[in-house]
């Protein structure tokens, strides 16, 4: 069985508004649930792709300061 994780994902949360979205997010970090890690991974590239370079440099700012 050949299951495409990002398709998946982006099936579950196509029709959810902005705010069931942050939801989830908010959610799935304060559980903080294995399972779902998955699915942030495919957030987070989807904010990639979809970022310009300055946001890009923004988002690793970010990320390594949390770090």
């Amino acid at each position: 069985m050949n299951i495409d994780i990002r398709k998946s994902i982006i099936n579950n949360f196509k029709d959810n508004n902005v705010g069931e979205i942050k939801d989830s997010i908010v959610n799935s970090i304060k559980d903080r649930d294995e399972i779902t890690l998955p699915g942030l991974g495919v957030f987070f590239e989807i904010l990639w792709n979809n970022s310009n370079e300055n946001e890009k440099d923004n988002i690793l700012t970010i990320l390594k300061k949390g770090l």
